[in-house]
């Protein structure tokens, strides 16, 4: 994901130093060129030989080193970086870095980047709430820095506060966000139905399916990774939502429904991923569960058919995609559902075929328009969210 990158890592003197480490191994396992700059006490938490192992380039402390290359290495690797994160992000650096003090290899390395440099403060609670550090981390904030808050939990000194460094993947997604994808959706709208509706029947039963929302989610992070402003319709999911979207929680059919209607107009690309429960039970003044000599009789009406209504009031420009779950007959039920729902594309795929349909990591789709099917191969659904984007891109 981040081959052909150049990550830039800068490290001050924090115990939560020890973190980017792992950082700095899951940048190089995406195959991010990585090089680290550390403040030279650093050094009492983290021993350089540890970056210089996982990176394979020497850690850059001492500006004088002359154990490099003939180059003016701050100014080489301030040039190669596609993204810059300092992290842990001292009270003295973050000072330093908004007053224009550059007197070691960390913070002339920063100040000679162009590229976008994001900063991840982690300190004492009250060092961090202290007015001049958030002075200078609003003087940041204003010439373009991000800063990335943190988290609030058990501190080096035992105090429970924000001022703790926020966890490794975190951090790794912030970088990915930046520096994995060409912002190619950048200025459009995109809303995503994920997960499966649950139409309850009684305080302890209910009606639903098995989707996990897993290829909701994998469309929305793929169209955030490229710039895209994302909006997630969540019902019942078995994994979490990606970061950096904005996400709406909803139970039923009905629910989603009315978000989805909400968010309608507003949207360039929609794409309705998620298996909305066909049938809901029928209010409980209309007899909603009989029994009958110990059976359970529920009497059930079918749900709003979201897809079609979105078909339905596509304005013009919006480009609308459903899925199609088929089990036998595929492609002849799923071109019928473009056509009757009103859809630029459907995305067919089998729950018969191996690695494809419910709670799975991979799929096998179908996308089919009106100028044709085309078939990918087993994938990722990361991956498959990806080629199904850059199809609705370019559909006019």
């Amino acid at each position: 994901m981040l081959t052909g990158k150049t990550v830039l890592l800068g490290v001050s003197s924090s115990i939560a130093a020890y973190k980017i480490c792992n950082l700095a191994r899951m940048l190089t396992k995406l195959g991010a060129d990585v090089h680290v700059a550390m403040t030279e006490n650093t050094q009492n938490f983290v021993h350089p030989l540890t970056f210089e192992t996982l990176t394979q380039h020497k850690c850059l402390i001492d500006t004088f080193d002359r154990n490099f290359e003939y180059s003016v290495e701050h100014v080489s690797i301030a040039k190669k970086a596609d993204v810059v994160m300092i992290a842990p992000a001292t009270a003295n650096v973050i000072g330093k870095i908004a007053n224009g003090i550059a007197d070691d290899m960390l913070t002339t390395t920063v100040m000679a980047c162009t590229c976008k440099k994001i900063i991840a403060p982690a300190m004492n609670h009250n060092m961090f709430h202290n007015p001049i550090v958030q002075e200078n981390i609003e003087k940041l904030r204003c010439h373009g820095y991000e800063i990335i808050e943190p988290v609030k939990g058990m501190l080096a000194n035992r105090d429970i506060g924000d001022g703790k460094l926020p966890d490794e993947e975190t951090l790794l997604e912030y970088i990915v966000r930046e520096a994995a994808f060409d912002k190619d959706l950048a200025g459009k709208r995109v809303l995503v139905t994920a997960g499966a509706t649950r139409e309850s029947i009684d305080p302890v039963r209910f009606i639903t399916n098995h989707s996990s929302g897993k290829m909701g989610f994998a469309i929305a992070r793929a169209a955030m990774l490229r710039g895209a402003d994302v909006t997630v319709v969540a019902a019942h999911t078995d994994v979490e939502p990606p970061m950096f979207v904005n996400v709406v929680k909803v139970q039923s059919a009905e629910d989603m429904f009315n978000a989805v209607k909400e968010h309608l107009e507003e949207s360039d690309i929609i794409v309705k991923a998620a298996a909305v429960a066909d049938y809901t039970p029928v209010t409980v003044a209309d007899n909603k569960i009989k029994k009958s000599d110990g059976d359970m009789v529920i009497e059930l009406k079918r749900t709003t058919d979201i897809l079609k209504y979105i078909g339905e009031h596509k304005r013009a420009g919006q480009v609308v995609c459903g899925f199609s779950m088929e089990t036998e007959n595929v492609i002849e039920n799923s071109r019928k559902k473009l056509t009757k729902k009103n859809c630029d594309m459907i995305c067919a795929n089998s729950i018969k075929k191996a690695g494809a349909g419910f709670g799975t990591d991979t799929n096998i789709i179908t996308m089919i328009t009106p100028d044709g099917d085309e078939e990918l191969e087993l994938m990722s659904k990361f991956d498959a969210a990806n080629i199904i984007l850059t199809k609705l891109a370019s559909i006019k």
